[in-house]
């Protein structure tokens, strides 16, 4: 009957593999160190994007990142075709849209209220249909929105109010000329980025312009906002919607795109962050290992004395291979607790929201564990076939 092998328990396994870091806590500290720092960039390279995501994803939809913009081609003649006068209820009848806006050249000569005489160039007068603000994300400097007022009122685009010396409105009331026919001017516009032909115009309801400028009721542009997840599937449906006979007619573009080019060209850096953060990694795990040897060195009379007590070169591998692991172990809770305050400090300093996926927690003790397992697989089999009168001699 064969002589059956003393078993290690786990906590007696943990005891003996956590022995020669107690012994020598500067050089555990150091050694996790390197582990520590590949972790926390790790950690912190895989959180920030997440943060980095959410606020880009804030801003685009602040700006219009579910905003689509139809412009009709140039026709033969040089001139674009305009759209039909029905746009705004057309676009409004599409299942993922949410609102639309349209404005449409009312073609009327601008000047002043008398302090120039003559017909300001650059400046158009554009008619409104529907919530024209609300779709933008626009606001007022000052002032009111015309909404659907048939009277004769104007707000001002930016540049247009600093271009007829209206930028700030006087307490009395202020009117320009439009066709020959006086309007009160009763708001001006803050920049709008997303639509910047509106900051060089003045902006009439549809109502008035039919009104007082015989406007003929056909949009230049539209306007609509829709489900942000289906505004590329819309481009399309709203040219062909737009223009049936030919929906080529119809250009619809996204004022948003170079902000999402924007975030495509921070997935490069992250690929190049993450890149770096396995190199740190890479490091660490050398590190580790070096110790390790230098460990299995240092306590070579300890492991042939253990040998001669009875152990078998599994518990010496896996006493040098916990050790190595718990080494790793310590650098990774460390790293990833660097990484988690880097992430909210970066975060709180650009104003982002702290989004912190627990995959990248889990990423990061994973990491540990794997690094230290490697790091600690060549000591651990080098301990383990020491001989044990060899090393008794040695020590």
């Amino acid at each position: 009957m064969s002589e059956r092998r003393p078993r290690l328990g786990i906590r007696d396994l943990l005891n003996l593999g956590t022995v020669g870091l107690f012994t020598r806590p500067l050089r555990a500290v150091l050694a996790s160190l390197g582990v520590a720092i590949g972790i926390a960039t790790l950690v912190t390279v895989t959180a920030l994007p997440a943060s980095s995501q959410a606020a880009l994803d804030q801003e685009l939809t602040k700006l219009g990142a579910n905003l689509l913009r139809a412009d009709p081609r140039v026709g033969v003649d040089g001139e674009p075709i305009p759209l039909p006068p029905e746009s705004r209820g057309m676009l409004q009848r599409i299942g993922p849209v949410t609102d639309a806006a349209t404005v449409g050249n009312a073609h009327a000569g601008v000047r002043s209220n008398g302090l120039r005489d003559y017909v300001e160039s650059g400046i158009t007068t554009l008619a409104v249909t529907g919530d024209l603000l609300g779709v933008l994300r626009g606001e007022l400097a000052e002032g009111r929105w015309v909404g659907d007022d048939p009277l004769p009122v104007v707000v001002l685009g930016s540049d247009a109010a600093d271009r007829l010396g209206l930028s700030q409105l006087p307490d009395r009331a202020v009117s320009i000329d439009l066709g020959g026919i006086p309007f009160q001017v009763i708001g001006v516009l803050e920049d709008t980025p997303l639509a910047p032909d509106l900051q060089s115009a003045v902006l009439v309801s549809d109502a008035a312009a039919r009104r007082w400028l015989d406007f003929d009721g056909a949009p230049t542009v539209a306007y609509l906002t829709g489900t942000e997840s289906q505004i590329e599937a819309l481009r399309p449906i709203v040219a062909a919607t737009l223009s049936p006979g030919a929906a080529g007619m119809v250009q619809v573009s996204r004022p948003s795109a170079v902000l999402a080019a924007k975030d495509a060209a921070q997935a490069n850096f992250d690929g190049l962050f993450l890149t770096l953060a396995g190199i740190a990694l890479l490091i660490g795990g050398i590190g580790i290992a070096n110790t390790m040897f230098v460990s299995v060195l240092e306590r070579r009379s300890e492991i042939g004395l253990r040998r001669a007590l009875g152990a078998h070169r599994g518990q010496i591998r896996a006493q040098f291979l916990v050790e190595a692991v718990v080494l790793c172990s310590m650098g990774g809770v460390l790293g990833v607790s660097l990484g988690l305050l880097g992430t909210v400090l970066w975060s709180a300093t650009q104003g982002w929201p702290v989004v912190i996926p627990v995959a990248t927690i889990v990423l990061g003790v994973t990491a540990s564990l794997v690094t230290g397992a490697l790091a600690g697989l060549a000591p651990s089999i080098h301990a383990a076939r020491q001989s044990p009168t060899a090393a008794l001699a040695a020590g």
